[in-house]
């Protein structure tokens, strides 16, 4: 279980300490189109520290790895490319779910079966529904390949996993 903390959660809980309304489980969905499409549902049970799950089903992809991200913005009027880079509000490098160091919008990968079907069930300590880096309004972007996670060896790797073109993008709303 990961128990980090940033500053600014603890400044949320600073500034609302007695606040209900803050603590109240928050939701979100996205749907996704593209190449391939899905749903997800995002929700947050003890904001602003508490994880959010994100939990649904994308389907239409090709079997194997697919990086999984949050992306900077939720403008889709160009497609998916529209959607910016990884959202990444505190500078740090591309790398695994794991890392300490990392964009708060780095997943990981997803695997689809022989189907190209993924249930998705992703818990993330970082990703937000409020306060200062809340997640809501960006983009939820599905790659055509594999994210190396940051280990690929070059400048690419630490911006963008070498994950490939993208296949499927939403943006996170309120639900």
């Amino acid at each position: 279980m990961d128990t980090r903390a940033d500053t600014s959660d603890i400044i949320q809980l600073i500034l609302h300490p007695s606040n209900p309304e803050a603590k109240q489980t928050r939701r979100a969905t996205v749907v996704l189109t593209g190449e391939a499409q899905g749903t997800l549902t995002l929700t947050q049970s003890k904001p602003p520290v508490g994880p959010t799950v994100i939990e649904g089903v994308i389907t239409n992809l090709s079997p194997g790895l697919h990086g999984f991200h949050i992306h900077q913005l939720g403008d889709l009027t160009g497609g998916c490319k529209s959607a910016g880079g990884h959202y990444n509000p505190y500078m740090r490098p591309h790398g695994s779910p794991l890392d300490r160091e990392r964009h708060v919008g780095d997943l990981g990968n997803i695997l689809a079966d022989a189907t190209g079907r993924v249930v998705v069930n992703i818990s993330d300590p970082l990703v937000s529904l409020v306060g200062p880096r809340t997640v809501l309004g960006r983009a939820v972007v599905v790659h055509a390949g594999e994210d190396d996670l940051g280990d690929g060896g070059n400048e690419d790797s630490l911006k963008t996993g070498n994950a490939g073109g993208r296949v499927a993008c939403g943006v996170i709303g309120h639900a």
